[in-house]
């Protein structure tokens, strides 16, 4: 199939999925460019066939097949299983595909079960979804030309999630290459024991939009967007259910390598979550983090055009598929670019890329807010400010010496006379005195230019239930990670404030928050720093 073909029908149903129409308006939509290929003749490159694939617990899935031009009789090739992201149908990945097809693959790739025309209701990556993916492999194996020792799985958001939790499960799984997806759901939606709202309310709103929703979702996420208490242990069972951190020992058993994609920026899954689970792979393994915001960093690939992560995913996949010597497995494990450069930094694992040491930020003045008003300063828009920052470097701002103080409180560092250079998690530890036994704060970290802008580096937020009115107690927030270089002459700003259209406020009305630094347990920010 001509690859001109393959973005024309990938852009047709990307396009359909954004524009909200139905999954038979869709499919119609796709129709023309798909048929169009049958001008390109046999053999001579990989070949596109849509097929309906039998899911587990009898469902259908829609799905299509990419295979090798030119393909002898007998010969066999490496499987590679994508199932799609969440609300976008089965031809998300065909220009990747045709590429891995052309270069000795077997691609299949299916939409997940719920959503578009396949069977099933929304599982949120549930044991249904998990026994999909090996459906999926048992039909290749029995339907195509896919040698049954050499079976890689890999996906976006979504599709990673799955990918992760099916290597638990199978053991046929050799390699596996995770992008935007998500380790530990609750760490990624639920982090500081707040609820992420428009990261929740937008995939709830997609799932809607795009699949069929079941009960127990539905139930889920109005328990959770509402703030049920009372649920929490029950949602907090079901995430864990859905995340791969809880079966990472299963994964090492079964062995496969392991390949992690995210952006520093990323709203929906922060990368945090990532790296602590990488830390824990004990077999062949690859962490690699950008700028950008969920699935922006690969988001290109998936149109055709050239992308670090794509190509990067077809080395590991070569590798550890068909044991090509292409030096993928000799590089730092870690490969990081910074936020304000084009270059990549390699590591030899999570924890030294905070190997220069850690810079305290001190805390010591106290400081008195006023709940319930936005203070201005606050986290961006999902899926889109995080963009700014990576292609136009235009982070969320805020005028630092503006901002109002009875609704925020503020410190800040003398002004530096060389670079900083952040790399990994920055950790705030405060003392906190509510007036409420409920509240929410968000804690951002600012570099402040000499106007006193402020671009956003990094935040965090963070909820507490059940204190006493009036009880001091302390904090400790893991900021989201990042690598962020602050030029000489500019200063950190660690601001604090109670409201961020990002999350769910739990501040009763009137409710105040005193932040403050005791002699014997001072309050600081550390940062961590690159080697110089």
């Amino acid at each position: 199939m001509a690859r001109t073909t393959i973005a024309v029908t990938a852009a047709a149903l990307l396009a359909a999925a954004a524009l909200g129409l139905a999954p038979h308006q869709a499919r119609a939509a796709a129709a023309t460019s798909v048929s169009s290929s049958s001008a390109t003749p046999a053999g001579a490159s990989s070949q596109l066939r849509f097929f309906d694939i039998p899911g587990s617990g009898g469902i259908t899935l829609k799905g299509n097949v990419f295979s090798p031009g030119g393909a002898r009789p007998g010969q066999r090739f490496p499987l590679i299983v994508l199932p799609t992201s969440w609300g976008v149908p089965q031809i998300e990945y065909a220009a990747q595909a045709e590429r891995l097809a052309d270069s000795g693959y077997v691609v299949v790739s299916y939409t997940s079960r719920g959503f578009w025309l396949s069977g099933g209701r929304i599982e949120v990556a549930g044991p249904p979804d998990t026994a999909d993916v090996s459906a999926v492999i048992d039909w290749a194996l029995a339907t195509t030309a896919a040698d049954p020792a050499h079976i890689g799985l890999g996906g976006v958001s979504y599709g990673a999630g799955i990918s992760l939790l099916a290597a638990a499960r199978d053991p046929r799984i050799k390699a596996v290459v995770a992008l935007s997806g998500w380790a530990d759901i609750i760490e990624s939606i639920y982090s500081g024991r707040t609820q992420h709202l428009q990261a929740a309310g937008l995939l709830g709103a997609a799932g809607h939009l795009t699949g069929r929703p079941g009960p127990e979702l539905d139930g889920i996420l109005t328990d959770f967007l509402g703030s049920n208490l009372e649920r929490e242990p029950r949602m907090i069972e079901w995430g864990k259910q859905r995340s791969a951190s809880e079966k990472v020992d299963a994964i090492n058993a079964n062995g496969a390598a392991i390949m992690l994609g995210n952006a520093w920026g990323d709203t929906i899954f922060p990368p945090n979550q990532y790296a602590a689970f990488f830390e824990r792979l004990t077999g062949p393994k690859r962490l690699e983090l950008r700028p950008g915001d969920h699935a922006t960093a690969e988001g290109t690939g998936l149109l055709g055009l050239p992308n670090d992560t794509w190509t990067n995913a077809h080395r590991w996949f070569d590798r550890y598929l068909k044991g090509e010597a292409n030096g993928v497995d000799t590089e730092a494990p870690v490969q990081l670019k910074s936020r304000s450069d084009n270059g990549y930094e390699g590591y030899r694992d999570w924890k030294s890329v905070g190997a220069g040491g850690t810079e305290k930020l001190a805390l010591g003045d106290s400081e008195h807010v006023f709940a319930n008003v936005d203070s201005g300063a606050n986290g961006g828009v999902v899926l889109l400010s995080s963009v700014l920052d990576q292609f136009v470097k235009a982070p969320p701002v805020a005028s630092i010496p503006l901002l109002p103080r009875a609704f925020a409180a503020v410190w800040q560092s003398g002004r530096y006379d060389e670079d900083r250079r952040i790399r990994g998690t920055a950790r705030l530890h405060t003392t906190v005195t509510p007036t409420e036994e409920s509240g929410t704060f968000v804690a951002y970290l600012y570099d402040v230019g000499p106007l006193g802008l402020g671009k956003l580096v990094s935040n965090a937020p963070y909820t507490f239930h059940g204190r006493t009115p009036g009880r001091s107690f302390g904090v400790d927030l893991d900021l989201f990670s990042t690598a962020y270089d602050v030029p000489a002459g500019h200063r950190l700003a660690l601001v604090v404030d109670t409201v961020d259209p990002l999350y769910i406020e739990h501040n009763p009305t009137g409710a105040q928050l005193t932040f403050s630094s005791p002699r014997t347990d001072p309050s600081y920010v550390s940062v961590p720093l690159r080697e110089q």
